[in-house]
């Protein structure tokens, strides 16, 4: 499926023929696409190009993945698509936490990346969000939607757009206990019911940027072996 608008990409690996293939791949999908070959050619593109979406191979000689994906998100909360041989749970694990919004397995078929990156694009775009005002508040949590800003006690709390569509998601049904299936298919896609580990983390680092007291929780309630709630405070 093609992006509703053309978006702009960065697509880097180390490997030339793959990334003329997946550049190649996204250009016929829609996308305008700057490449790189080097965890330092990443950054510096990304200055010049400041893409919608980064598509990125893990590991570069002159930069791990780790320090690259922390390097970016320092930097934006642009979406970032990982794609790698290492298939290692925890690998996986790491690569969310320090900021990536979707891993995909080396070797893929070109058909699932550019799903996996078409479903990042929509998630940063689609505000999923059905509320009348253009503001919610939520005990120190305050949400603009017309800016898609979160502010928690009087603090900028920086998201990435998985996590806004996530906390948005939870906002909309305030007090009820949404289960992890229904969050992985509404926020991820019906194909990520399984991964729990994608919820996990996100969750947790949601939670470290609006949470002022991460071991007693205030507004994120882990309802266990069910799914997650946001507390309203009232009552």
């Amino acid at each position: 499926m093609k992006p509703m608008k053309r978006l702009s990409a960065l697509v880097a690996d180390e490997d030339s023929g793959a990334l003329r293939f997946v550049r190649a791949n996204l250009r016929a999908s829609g996308y305008e696409v700057v490449s790189a070959a080097s965890g330092h050619e990443v950054l510096s593109r990304f200055e010049a190009a400041q893409p919608d979406i980064m598509v990125i191979e893990m590991n570069f000689a002159d930069m791990d993945g780790l320090e690259l994906c922390q390097n970016i998100r320092a930097r934006s909360d642009v979406p970032i698509v990982i794609f790698s041989e290492t298939r290692d749970v925890q690998t996986v694990v790491d690569m969310l936490n320090a900021g990536a919004d979707d891993y995909v397995f080396k070797p893929f078929a070109i058909e699932e990346l550019l799903a996996r990156v078409n479903a990042v694009a929509r998630r940063s775009k689609n505000k999923m969000v059905q509320f009348s005002s253009d503001q919610i508040k939520i005990g120190g949590l305050v949400i603009d939607l017309a800016q898609r800003q979160v502010r928690s006690n009087g603090l900028t709390a920086h998201l990435t757009p998985t996590e806004f569509q996530l906390l948005i998601y939870l906002v909309n049904h305030v007090d009820k206990v949404v289960p992890h299936e229904e969050l992985l298919t509404v926020v991820w896609g019906s194909e990520y019911q399984k991964c729990t580990h994608y919820l996990r983390v996100s969750i947790g680092r949601l939670r470290q940027k609006i949470e002022t007291d991460l071991g007693n929780s205030e507004c994120i309630v882990t309802c266990s072996g069910v799914g997650y709630m946001v507390r309203s405070g009232k009552g």
